[in-house]
């Protein structure tokens, strides 16, 4: 994104915290680092509310990060500034996931399942956080067997051939989450891998392929 995003919040009358994050908003449209802000009161339009699936307010939407609870003026520009970074979704599922919000990812990827491909990119990454790459696998296991998992093989595939043993260990499970057979050569050759750990879950992931496949044939 090389434009200021758009903002989307959802309040209702009796939100204390929602006048904040209004003016904060507003301030930031002001400023021209949000292009527009929409505001909706789920009191009065609940149906908004059931159809981004938000139980609770306030709510807010910046470019592709959903974000609920109050949040300072300065938290508020720096997502707006995130939201026109490259990097921005690998810095919002990150922080996410090392706060423990694993529900709101998984609500979060439902919603745009594109987003998949920025969570592999983080699993791509040796300094990934082990809590954040707990997250991610509790994510692509939402995904088994999905279209949305098998686009992605081109990538799993990528990652079972990092350099890191770690990576290519977390690739073998993801591997066999695809239900692909094409996945299956790459789990044979992880499975003579030079480090054991990566052979030992490379089998169990083979196997695991091989019974979901099995199953899908009968």
């Amino acid at each position: 994104m090389t434009t200021p995003p758009d903002a989307l919040l959802l309040m209702t009358s009796q939100c204390p915290h929602c006048p904040t994050l209004l003016q904060g908003l507003g301030e930031l449209v002001k400023k021209g680092q949000i292009g527009r802000l929409e505001v909706v009161n789920i009191g009065v339009r609940p149906d908004i509310a059931g159809q981004l699936g938000v139980r609770s307010v306030p709510w807010f939407r910046i470019g592709e990060f959903e974000l609920a609870g109050l949040h300072t003026p300065a938290e508020l520009k720096e997502w707006a500034q995130r939201a026109m970074r490259p990097d921005g979704l690998a810095t919002y599922y990150t922080e996410l996931l090392k706060q423990g919000q694993l529900p709101h990812v998984l609500s979060t990827v439902r919603h745009h399942p594109q987003h998949i491909a920025a969570l592999l990119a983080l699993a791509g990454d040796p300094d990934t956080d082990l809590t954040v790459r707990i997250g991610i696998s509790a994510v692509l296991e939402d995904y088994a067997g999905s279209a949305q998992l098998q686009e992605q093989l081109p990538a799993l595939l990528q990652l079972a051939q990092h350099e890191d043993p770690g990576i290519r260990a977390d690739a073998s499970h993801f591997l066999a989450l695809s239900h692909s057979p094409d996945a299956l050569p790459a789990l044979q050759k992880l499975g003579d891998d030079p480090d054991a750990t990566v052979r030992e879950i490379a089998a169990d992931s083979l196997a695991e392929l091989t019974d979901s496949l099995a199953a899908g044939r009968e």
